[in-house]
Formats: C-alpha cells, structure tokens, sequence
C-alpha cells in the first residue's frame, strides 16, 4: 500500500503548485529524502513515484501540478518550502506539524 502526499510550491501570491508523490509520502521517509531537493527541482518532475535522496522518480507520463489559491492537502501528507527546508504543513493550522498553535 502506498502513502500518497503532496508537495505544495507557492510560485505566486495566491498560486500553489500541488505535486503529487505516489509512494513512501510518510515523513520520516519524506523529510530527508526531500533535503537534498529544491522547489524547481520537484516542479521539474511535475507528477512524482517517489522522492529519494539520490533520486526523484517521476511518471513516464506526468500530468501537470494542480494550481491552487493555498496548500491543501488532499490526500495523507502535505509537505512545503519555508525559510529553505521542507517541513511538513498541518493541514488544519497551516502551520509546520508540531508548532505551537
């Protein structure tokens, strides 16, 4: 069974670019798989198998991000660039899971 996510870039004021991840989107595995990799590296992919870290593998036939005015997260995991890592974002809050509220 695979552990779907979502990588959300804000690539304008209201403009999120929603990658999809098919496999291992949990964050123990996505976190540092994700370390090595730049937001236009994962829009480049466009539709993504798996992140790792010596490697994205992306669909043979990716489909397009899908535009949205914010994150959202749309199936088990959500993850976003800020201050230049990745963090995984708590779909609730909008904030990083495990901040303060």
């Amino acid at each position: 069974m695979s552990t779907r996510a979502q990588i959300a870039i804000q690539f304008g004021s209201d403009e999120w670019a929603h990658t999809y991840v098919h496999y291992d989107g949990y964050p123990s595995h996505m976190l540092p798989a994700l370390a090595p990799w730049t937001p236009e590296d994962i829009l480049a992919a466009l539709e993504i198998r798996q992140v790792r870290a010596d490697g994205i593998e992306a669909f043979e036939r990716p489909r397009d991000p899908v535009i949205l005015p914010r994150p959202t997260c749309q199936f088990c995991h959500l993850y976003v660039w800020q201050d230049g890592t990745w963090v995984e974002l708590d779909p609730e809050t909008h904030a990083p899971e495990g901040a303060a509220p």
